[in-house]
């Protein structure tokens, strides 16, 4: 604006409108999408309303997605510009596939919590199979049983695991490093069968035919946990940044120390993580315990002698060979196949506080 101008009085004209005014022309208020997400609701139910049959609610979920994907685009396209339209179109596209990924999963937790919650007694937990027929009984022995086996498992498993992992990132050079690559590679796809039956056929060597065992179990476990732990840790310690190895170094800290004091606390979170996920992973095995611990009908506390009970054992047992009725065969499966999901849940709590507790105070 010129001095005059100003002098004169004038009225200042108005700047040109930005050419990229379109873009912000309009914005999508929570109101119209909370009103998109009804109309979506209501698509997916009439989907299933109009053939008059009963509720389908995997085909209700995804034609309700579909309709969201395509109601949000064109709501957006017409307030807020075609730009704005494909952001929100790929946003709902991940969050959809997100929710049909989702979906087995629900289904599956609903599924046991539906069935298996009328049998989750006091009896139930305190109770064992000796001598029941029919109504009644317990899994305190199947509990027990896979708390020790699983035990012994971690116990062989975690340590092993670990220093193998340690070594592959911070010692392991050359044919060695390699070919312990390529044996946890080829560990980590045998399937539970085959280490079943190399534990089997390693204690019936040392203890004749027939020989079943907590023990002979937890070898077989070990063989399927301690490639998961090693290439959980491996992957964790390689995301520790070099410069605090280096800091380390040159304060004179010897490399041991470093590995112990820096490296470790760095990445205690995912190695506990990592760990965990191993332990579900072998926690809900049933073909190599089937086996070699094989099934009883009592508490066994010695995991060397004897047949050893666990949870996936006692839910297939109950399954495949219910009793009369059946009905309380399958009572008590669904009850144990609920127990084995909180028991990993439990740990998954248990692993994300220890994680939170251990980290260090500058990565909290």
């Amino acid at each position: 604006m010129s001095l005059a101008t100003a002098l004169s009085g004038a009225p200042t004209p108005s700047p040109s409108p930005s050419p990229l005014q379109p873009l912000d022309s309009g914005t999508l208020r929570r109101a119209q999408h909370l009103a998109i997400v009804a109309a979506a609701v209501v698509v997916g139910a009439l989907s299933w309303l109009v053939q008059g049959t009963s509720p389908n609610w995997a085909r209700w979920i995804v034609v309700t997605l579909l309709a969201y994907c395509i109601g949000i685009f064109v709501v957006s396209r017409l307030v807020e510009g075609a730009r704005h339209a494909t952001d929100r179109l790929s946003t709902a596209i991940m969050t959809s596939a997100f929710c049909i990924v989702l979906l087995p999963l629900v289904s599956v937790v609903w599924t046991v919590v539906q069935r298996g919650w009328g049998r989750m007694d006091s009896l139930f937990f305190t109770d064992t199979m000796r001598g029941v027929v029919g109504e009644g009984g317990g899994a305190w022995h199947a509990i027990v049983g896979t708390l020790i086996v699983t035990g012994l498992t971690a116990l062989m498993s975690v340590p092993f695991g670990l220093f193998t992992a340690i070594y592959l990132v911070e010692y392991g050079k050359g044919r060695l490093a390699r070919a312990i690559t390529s044996m946890v590679d080829v560990m980590t796809g045998i399937p539970s069968i085959v280490a079943g039956l190399f534990a089997y056929a390693l204690f019936v060597l040392r203890q004749g035919p027939g020989a079943r065992s907590g023990l002979s179990g937890a070898v077989a476990l070990t063989v399927l946990m301690t490639p998961v732990v090693i290439r959980a840790t491996e992957e964790m310690l390689r995301l520790v940044p070099d410069e605090l190895r280096e800091a380390s170094y040159a304060l004179g800290v010897p490399k041991w120390k470093t590995i112990v004091r820096v490296v470790l606390p760095t990445a205690i979170g995912g190695i506990l993580t990592g760990v965990t996920l191993a332990i579900a992973r072998v926690i809900g095995e049933t073909a190599p315990l089937l086996v070699t611990a094989g099934l009883a009908q009592d508490t066994n506390l010695n995991p060397v002698s004897g047949r050893m009970t666990t949870l996936p054992v006692f839910a297939f047992y109950n399954y495949a060979q219910p009793g009369v009725p059946p009905q309380n065969g399958l009572d008590r499966a669904w009850a144990a196949a609920l127990t084995l999901i909180i028991v990993v849940a439990i740990l998954f709590t248990v692993a994300r506080i220890l994680a939170k507790i251990l980290k260090p105070k500058g990565l909290r």
